[in-house]
């Protein structure tokens, strides 16, 4: 897959592009329906498969306050994670206040037409473009005719099939809702961040920890509570492991660590700052100021305030067996090394 930033330089003469427009958030199960559609449409031609982006993502433009938004992935992850579809060509669209609020049919003559000469371009039922989101795939086949480019529209009973949504998935994963989540994305929902030095109580009790400072503040994080979790340590911040989707790429089970992950304020300690510490099983190396990747795979209980650390410690052996037990029951979605 190339990727293009449209800011920086020219975009390169397509063959035949078939297109399709979105911010892909997460690159879920819905997503990759259209991309599927994408495949097969210029499989039939010989063109290439094209799909357009945005960075940053629109909400965290529009929105009043976008400190709150919230993503799923983000711009690494996102180029990962499409190009294990193997698509062609990624083209990043820088978004701002002048682009939201160009008119739809500016968006599809000096935008769409103008950049890409698509040959086909192929959106949902309901997409929405220009400002107001006022064109639709009826103002688009229009233009599509008088320019010469084809619009085919995948139809609700299509999209139905598989009713997912980037909001849905992100309302499952604060809710604690991981296992929902995971399946619609199709993958367990991962996020990274720089280890770093805690208070050490978990060594204390005989559950050392690596205390996690998240590199994306817009990186949405799941919910309070306990989860099931594995993790990667990786060798630099900036690549991404999306080998949970490239299933001919099977990874070693050394390089997969298992462990258990809380999230929250530790109300048994101080109640104050909210924390992610992630206890790695069987593991005792030293990984201060190292990048942990961690797949969140199931949810097991809430945040709960105990009497005292003897029975916080009590409840963390309980937790580690549950986390095991669920492991054996379901393969922890783990055959083969592969998440």
């Amino acid at each position: 897959m190339q990727v293009h930033f449209l800011a920086q330089k020219q975009l390169p003469a397509f063959n035949k592009a078939v297109v399709t427009i979105g911010s892909f958030d997460g690159v879920h199960l819905g997503h990759r329906l259209i991309i599927d559609q994408l495949k097969k449409e210029a499989a039939l031609i010989g063109g290439e498969t094209v799909i357009i982006s945005f960075y940053p993502h629109p909400r965290s433009v529009i929105a009043k306050n976008p400190e709150n938004v919230k993503l799923l992935c983000t711009l690494e992850e996102k180029i990962s994670l499409l190009e294990a579809t193997e698509i062609d060509h990624l083209v990043i669209v820088p978004f701002n206040l002048d682009f939201a609020h160009q008119s739809a049919e500016s968006y599809i003559s000096n935008f769409l037409y103008h950049n890409f000469h698509p040959h086909t371009v192929i959106i949902g039922y309901d997409h929405r473009f220009g400002n107001n989101r006022v064109g639709d795939y009826h103002l688009m086949d229009a233009f599509g005719k008088q320019l010469g480019f084809k619009v085919k529209e995948i139809p609700e009973h299509i999209l139905n099939e598989v009713v997912i949504s980037s909001t849905k998935i992100r309302h499952a994963i604060t809710d604690n809702a991981i296992e929902i989540a995971n399946q619609f994305l199709g993958y367990p929902y991962f996020f990274e961040g720089t280890v770093i030095k805690g208070n050490q109580l978990g060594r204390t009790l005989g559950f050392p920890t690596a205390n996690i400072s998240v590199l994306y503040p817009n990186k949405l994080i799941p919910g309070n509570g306990v989860y099931a979790v594995t993790a990667r340590i990786k060798n630099s911040k900036t690549s991404i492991d999306s080998s949970h989707l490239q299933k001919k790429e099977h990874q070693s089970k050394d390089s997969v660590l298992k462990g258990m992950m809380n999230i929250g304020v530790r109300p048994t300690v101080d109640g104050i700052n909210r924390v992610i510490e992630v206890n790695l099983f069987d593991f005792n190396e030293d990984i201060y100021d190292k990048t942990l990747q961690v797949f969140v795979h199931h949810y097991i209980r809430g945040e709960i305030k105990f009497s005292g650390l003897d029975a916080l410690k009590e409840q963390l052996a309980k937790d580690k067996i549950s986390v095991i037990e669920k492991a054996v029951k379901i393969g922890f979605e783990f055959k083969n090394g592969e998440l």
